[in-house]
């Protein structure tokens, strides 16, 4: 069986690229650099069904994401989640937070319009993401 993004996650967002174990999206909610990494596994739904090896490896590419938002956004806060609750798939969330964000400080689930960003702001974002990413071990671009 053949990985396939859940058509929810691929109609929200932009695919980046792929990490060793994960592909990276970026969302299209205007709410700040929001990544969201998956996993490329058939029928996955939470984190603890992922061998031990692959788990650490998720965490290795989650600290590497959330760190590469902190450092070149200076986000006031990274909110990661896997939450799983509308797509079963297992992909977790790495959201840039601003305390001028229209969410803050709350959860952005429930907190915004859901307004998406501009196609070329998008563009632009995911291109200047995709050069940052490639920093990351084991980046491919999409």
């Amino acid at each position: 069986m053949s990985f396939i993004l859940h058509s929810r996650l691929a109609s929200d967002t932009t695919i980046l690229g792929d990490l060793p174990l994960c592909q990276v999206l970026l969302s299209k909610e205007a709410l700040g650099p929001w990544l969201i990494l998956v996993p490329r596994k058939e029928d996955l739904t939470e984190i603890h069904h992922l061998p031990e090896d692959e788990q650490y490896q998720l965490i290795r590419e989650s600290s590497a994401v959330a760190s590469l938002l902190e450092n070149n956004y200076q986000a006031d806060k990274i909110n990661v989640g896997a939450l799983g609750n509308l797509v079963p798939q297992l992909h977790v969330h790495h959201i840039a937070r601003f305390k001028v964000d229209v969410a803050w400080p709350g959860p952005v689930w429930g907190n915004t319009d859901g307004t998406q960003r501009a196609e070329e702001l998008q563009l632009a974002l995911a291109e200047d993401l995709r050069t940052e990413l490639n920093n990351i071990a084991g980046f491919i671009s999409a």
